[in-house]
């Protein structure tokens, strides 16, 4: 029974350790960003295509 108070215990403190990481990501601006993942994989294309097309 004891372990389940140590566990609740560890449980909240990674919970707690969790939440201050993710409002520190959001105030350094981690996530402002949210066009440029969406498209950066047909940058990637448009520069390999190029790069074949010039071999």
């Amino acid at each position: 029974m004891e372990v389940i108070y140590i566990l609740i215990g560890v449980s909240l403190l990674v919970a707690i350790a969790f939440l201050v990481a993710f409002i520190w990501a959001v105030k350094n601006g981690q996530f402002e960003d949210t066009y440029t993942p969406s498209v950066r994989i047909l940058w990637d294309e448009e520069k390999q295509q190029k790069q074949i097309r010039e071999k």
